[in-house]
């Protein structure tokens, strides 16, 4: 997840439960029609409450630096077909690789090009960038402890998508797996500008914090 500030929400809303395997809003239970015509549905989704919210404690809303956040819930997952963990990246002292020119994908119910939010849960694939040049098209500093990557026209994460993944395929234990490598912070407006990469927290560079935040 992501770092909200309590002042940007109305004093009404709190953030009470997480949804896990859904892909279309606008059916209780998601299928598609294979080649031969047989219909093949997935699980129902599964709600969870969320036990406790806990932000980096570092976050800092100007700047947008330390954006990320996790969610306790109140019961344990059971993983199905359809539901399964994402992996976590290691360490970035053991990853020489700032991802710049490498494919990852996002995913998200976020505004379209249509001004509307997505009802079905969209994926993309971006590359990332170059640091420097990242920091110079937002005139602010982008450090080590973030990414860069899209820039790409009609091509971009947008609002209703923070918190959501940047992710990277990679083969583990002989198979491949999806590995975070960044949470979804911020980027340009309106979204899906030419030249203009989306911003994601470098989830590699909080892995001490995160292994030591849930054994608590």
């Amino acid at each position: 997840a992501h770092c909200v500030s309590k002042e940007a929400l109305p004093a009404n809303w709190r953030l009470s439960a997480v949804r896990l395997g859904e892909w279309n809003l606008e059916t209780p239970q998601d299928c598609q029609f294979d080649k031969k015509g047989n219909q093949l549905c997935s699980d129902p989704p599964i709600d969870f409450s969320i036990e406790e919210e806990i932000c980096h404690p570092l976050y800092n809303e100007t700047t947008k630096k330390y954006d990320i956040a996790l969610l306790r819930l109140q019961e344990k997952v059971n993983f199905n077909n359809f539901t399964t963990p994402i992996c976590l990246p290691g360490s970035a002292s053991s990853s020489a690789s700032n991802y710049e020119g490498v494919a990852m994908g996002i995913a998200g119910w976020g505004i379209t090009e249509q001004f509307n939010k997505s009802l079905k849960k969209l994926k993309a694939l971006i590359q990332g960038e170059n640091l420097e040049r990242c920091k110079a098209k937002y005139r602010m500093d982008i450090d080590n402890t973030q990414i860069c990557a899209g820039g790409e026209k009609g091509v971009d994460s947008c609002n209703g998508d923070s918190g959501g993944p940047l992710m990277f395929v990679q083969s583990f234990h002989g198979r491949e797996s999806f590995f975070l490598i960044g949470v979804i912070s911020f980027g340009p407006t309106p979204c899906g500008q030419k030249g203009f990469p989306g911003v994601y927290t470098r989830v590699d560079t909080f892995i001490s914090w995160i292994q030591n935040t849930i054994r608590k």
